[in-house]
């Protein structure tokens, strides 16, 4: 019973205790990590389908809105200038294009970084382990 309680307090005790609460610590840290990255990921996934949803409803209804509108300024214009009423209509369409082009550009280039809470996060725990490393040599 006695060499129980002096090889636990010795210095391989210690040893397994200090090794053990390490384990303990890492798999504490990592386990909130991975919390992070899933509420992240659930976050992401869900802004993305309702990005997609109304980008879609707003394409189609633009489209369908445009079309309409082109047929009334050709129709309008048919006896007169039928020519012309096309060409401007195509032009206006093209004018549409590169601005919606040009501003989905500026915002892909704009966004954050997927994930960036989880790196941050991930960043500060390496550098307190350094930190704690570079004390205990």
């Amino acid at each position: 019973m006695q060499d129980e309680a002096k090889s636990s307090n010795g210095p391989i005790g210690n040893l397994l205790n200090s090794l053990t609460q390490v384990v303990a610590t890492l798999v504490t840290m990592a386990q909130t990590r991975l919390e992070l990255l899933t509420t992240e990921l659930q976050e992401e996934i869900q802004r993305a389908a309702s990005l997609l949803l109304w980008v879609f409803l707003a394409l189609f209804t633009a489209g369908v809105g445009l079309f309409l509108l082109a047929l009334v300024i050709i129709f309008a214009y048919w006896d007169t200038h039928r020519l012309l009423a096309s060409v401007l209509v195509t032009l206006v369409f093209f004018a549409l294009a590169g601005f919606a082009a040009w501003n989905l550009r500026k915002r892909l280039t704009g966004r954050s970084r997927l994930l960036d809470g989880t790196l941050s996060e991930l960043e500060r725990d390496r550098q307190q382990l350094e930190v704690k490393l570079r004390r205990s040599r």
